[in-house]
């Protein structure tokens, strides 16, 4: 791993970053501070020489201590969009894998449902203050409070690869919402963002 990020710029800045974050780091919900530190070295550890891993578990750490800058979340979407058109590439009509646990894994999925954030109207027809949820055939969900651009034109039935980008670290003792995955409609090439759950952890 450590080779990977010497033989990238961007990784070894992105690094320098996470080390000058921590020192300001204060836990939100009084957790162990090293401890939640551990856990994200761990995500980045379990990434080995994969670059588009090491970066989404890095910047999850910056957003978890709370100093992203904006071209770190850039960085980190182009090398996860690409590894996900890779493993689309890779595994051409595969059967539905199950949903990523681990942050950098991508799997093939397929859309099962598009509606509006609450309740069962379609989004395809719904107006921009309706928010949006989308539900795969692998159990996972993506949810935003606005009209999705990247899945607006998307239907159910299309596959998808999700890459699962981020895992909160800093929270309540067994409030795990708001893992975040990156989405490509494999159909149309719309991506999207999105966290599984309406609220992160700790939140209503």
């Amino acid at each position: 791993m450590e080779k990977a990020i010497c033989a990238d710029p961007q990784l070894s800045a992105i690094d320098a970053l996470v080390a000058e974050a921590f020192t300001g780091f204060e836990p939100a919900f009084g957790g162990d501070k090293r401890k939640i530190a551990r856990a994200l070295i761990d995500d980045r550890n379990a990434c080995g020489q994969d670059a588009a891993c090491i970066v989404s578990a890095q910047n999850n750490a910056l957003q978890t201590y709370g100093n992203a800058p904006s071209w770190v979340q850039d960085y980190n979407i182009a090398l996860i969009g690409k590894k996900a058109l890779d493993t689309a590439a890779r595994h051409p009509g595969s059967p539905d894998q199950p949903l990523p646990s681990s942050i950098g894994q991508c799997a093939l999925t397929h859309i099962t449902a598009l509606t509006t954030r609450l309740g069962d109207d379609p989004l395809e027809t719904a107006g921009p203050e309706a928010g949006s949820l989308a539900r795969f055939s692998n159990g996972g969900a993506g949810v935003s409070y606005e009209r999705e651009p990247g899945l607006a034109s998307s239907k159910a039935g299309d596959p998808v690869v999700m890459c699962l980008i981020s895992i909160p670290r800093d929270c309540p003792q067994a409030d795990e919402r708001g893992r975040v995955y990156y989405g490509v409609d494999l159909t149309i090439k719309g991506t999207w963002v999105l966290p599984d759950s309406q609220h992160l952890c700790g939140g209503a």
